[in-house]
């Protein structure tokens, strides 16, 4: 019983460690940080603000020869067109949302990154000489992007309630803890699919490509900046498949009051991160090798 206490307490300690030693080169890095957060915090302020759908859609009259419409009838009859497209009569508070999953995305594809970099320095080499099993370094690696993820999604959320960003009138804790749920199985997901695809990855130009290659796919053929409805029909079986629909879903539903399946939401990421880290962790033992 003692031994077996022992070797849970090592597994645990090991996988720790390991996830630790990641987040120390990133909070050691203020830099990096910064930089990672300047692209969500650009399509927020700047894209988010200055495509303001609803001065579109409102504040504005038409001269009809014969015809008077006063202007509070034309801004209504806008604020519902967007209410009817987005779910909300707030562009900037959609897109807000939206941007959540994106900072994962985004720091959930460095972790490829980290063992192409470790297996060029030999870091890898002496971490496969320890006792550590080899798929607890890619869950160790995994944890760290997630942890890394939320906090930079926090940042985001913040930047975008300082802007102008509003919830739902009925919103409590417990619904932010639910989106972060929700982006905690994302993130484990894309995590673990980066790290998989970088197992065999022996540079870090090709490791890039990838990146460059799903990056602004997986964003937008979600419904990170426009509802799955309004998409094309060839493109909304593509956006049904991508789990950045998902946890949109699952942030919208949650802060904005938009009306979504929460528990297919969770069905379909809980399944995302499962398969994604079974397989990452199978394909660690067959290739990561001293």
């Amino acid at each position: 019983m003692i031994e077996e206490e022992r070797n849970n307490y090592s597994v645990f300690h090991g996988l720790w460690t390991l996830a630790s030693r990641e987040l120390k080169k990133w909070y050691k890095a203020p830099v990096i940080l910064l930089l990672s957060l300047i692209q969500p915090i650009f399509w927020i302020g700047i894209f988010g603000k200055a495509m303001n759908l609803g001065s579109i859609f409102t504040g504005t009259s038409y001269n009809i020869p014969g015809l008077t419409i006063p202007k509070q009838v034309l801004d209504q009859i806008g604020l519902e067109i967007l209410k009817q497209t987005f779910g909300t009569s707030d562009y900037f508070s959609f897109l807000a949302a939206g941007m959540l999953s994106f900072i994962v995305l985004f720091t959930s594809m460095q972790s490829g990154m980290s063992i192409v970099w470790d297996r060029r320095l030999g870091v890898l080499d002496r971490i496969l000489t320890t006792p550590v099993a080899r798929g607890n370094i890619i869950i160790g690696k995994v944890l760290s992007a997630v942890i890394r993820s939320l906090v930079q999604a926090t940042i985001v959320l913040v930047v975008a309630i300082l802007l102008g960003m509003t919830f739902y009138p009925g919103i409590n804790p417990l619904d932010f803890l639910v989106v972060y749920a929700a982006l905690f199985l994302m993130a484990f997901g894309l995590s673990s699919l980066f790290l998989m695809l970088a197992l065999r990855a022996t540079s870090w130009e090709s490791q890039m490509a990838i990146m460059n290659l799903l990056n602004l796919p997986l964003l937008f053929t979600s419904n990170a900046f426009y509802p799955v409805k309004s998409m094309p029909y060839w493109l909304k079986p593509v956006a049904y498949i991508n789990p950045l629909t998902y946890s949109n879903g699952v942030a919208r539903g949650l802060l904005l009051g938009i009306s979504t399946n929460l528990g297919l939401d969770f069905l379909y990421l809980g399944l995302f991160a499962l398969i994604l880290s079974t397989i990452g962790i199978v394909l660690s033992w067959k290739y990561l090798s001293k």
